[in-house]
């Protein structure tokens, strides 16, 4: 049917088309994002993800790539934390609701998830991995959506919305060199290995190692590796050749299992520690285990699930009630910890009834103090460095839930408390 040819009816049309248009543009433009806010009839401001009976809460995840069992920890943990909120009454006299999505570790997909599930959630409990985060951070920031990544590269650091949670991957590398010089023996002049991923992560991790390592009178040798690569036999040889005394770790499980197996098959005898995202339990039964189980050790601010500590037991108690057959790894406490800094951000925002996502992130960088029973204390106040300098030295056990217990409380070394740590 032709658009009618008299003059008022024409303009009419005309008219409406160009208002349509203009509609079409800029829900482009806001990536198909929610109606303004507007508030309730309980006086409450809302936005996107958020209606009179429910907020709505995203998970980008990893279920099915190189990250599947920690992100299917974080997913699970992070459920069994809204579940237990809404059993309490909810937030703000709505229930909370988690929208997952997997991205298997893919940017493109990652992206594309984040473009389907964010005209919908009022925040992001968890993303999994730097290189997802980065690819949507510009979006993160013009949404102003609370965002945890689940990574700790100091890229992600300088942006309101998004809270890296406790140290970054530098700082952690920091503090296990000095556990190294204080623990291990090693000493001025000797030389340090550190095997690392291309990318954020690796390179972070590296920033780290060279200050600590120039500071400490090392000599550091780096091998860098792609993430699909799964043989370290010839970093292996290199580390050797070189007489290194030591090796940092800041690559996934898959290669961390090859080089302490590699290593001790080799008579290379030396301790390892890694970052914390270098090791999974689900290592130990594997022929890395003995390698594992007789020097390697891990830094981290999140504290183990193992520990002797009423949240930690509660948790590991509560999870394994909720999923009796799944394992529990770090991304249980990770998951469930990060569930509750969302929720507890979502509540302050409810006391000043608004619960706008710039509201929400308002309400989460107010709070300099936070997490005491989750482990290391987080400062949120701040968006330009670490949330935290405290690292404990974990160390793998195949008999400890969780499959590590802490080697060493959470401390900051004087070297870390001197490091500029570099931003976006």
């Amino acid at each position: 049917m032709g658009i009618p040819r008299t003059p008022v009816r024409r303009i009419a049309v005309l008219a409406l088309l160009a208002l349509a248009v203009t509609a079409c543009a800029s829900e482009k433009a806001t990536g198909g994002a929610a109606a303004p806010s507007a508030v309730g009839g309980d006086g409450v401001k809302t936005g996107p993800g958020v209606t009179a009976d429910k907020i709505t809460i995203g998970l980008m995840t990893d279920l099915t790539g190189p990250y599947a069992s920690f992100g299917k920890s974080l997913t699970q943990a992070q459920q069994l934390y809204f579940e237990q909120a809404n059993a309490a009454g909810g937030v703000c006299g709505r229930q909370l609701e988690a929208l997952v999505r997997d991205h298997g570790y893919d940017v493109q997909k990652a992206v594309a998830a984040y473009t389907e599930i964010s005209p919908k959630v009022v925040a992001l409990a968890h993303v999994v991995g730097s290189p997802m985060v980065n690819a949507v951070k510009q979006r993160i920031e013009a949404d102003d959506m609370l965002t945890i990544p689940q990574a700790w590269a100091t890229g992600l650091l300088g942006s309101k919305p998004i809270q890296v949670t406790g140290t970054t991957y530098d700082i952690d590398m920091i503090n296990g060199v000095d556990f190294l010089a204080k623990e291990k023996g090693i000493k001025s002049g000797d030389k340090i290995g550190h095997l690392y991923f291309e990318g954020d992560y690796g390179e972070s991790a590296l920033n780290g190692s060279k200050y600590a390592a120039e500071k400490l009178g090392l000599k550091l040798v780096e091998q860098k590796i792609k993430a699909t690569d799964q043989d370290m036999s010839a970093q292996v040889a290199a580390f050797k050749a070189e007489g290194v005394k030591a090796v940092l770790v800041s690559v996934g499980p898959r290669q961390t299992a090859s080089l302490v197996g590699v290593s001790l098959a080799k008579g290379m005898d030396v301790p390892f520690v890694g970052s914390n995202s270098a090791y999974s339990p689900q290592l130990l039964p594997t022929p890395a285990g003995p390698a594992l189980l007789k020097d390697f050790y891990y830094i981290t601010a999140g504290i183990p699930i193992s520990a002797d500590q009423p949240a930690m037991k509660k948790l590991a108690a509560d999870y394994a009630a909720k999923y009796p057959d799944a394992a529990i790894d770090s991304g249980v406490s990770s998951g469930y910890s990060a569930a509750a800094i969302v929720v507890d951000a979502l509540k302050k925002a409810c006391e000043g009834k608004d619960l706008t996502r710039a509201a929400v992130v308002a309400a989460h960088r107010g709070q300099s103090a936070w997490g005491a029973e989750f482990g290391a204390v987080m400062d949120f106040t701040t968006f330009d460095k670490p949330a935290s300098l405290l690292s404990y030295v974990a160390k793998p056990d195949k008999d400890a839930l969780g499959g590590a217990v802490i080697f060493k409380e959470a401390a900051t070394s004087d070297l870390a408390k001197t490091y500029q740590v570099p931003v976006g």
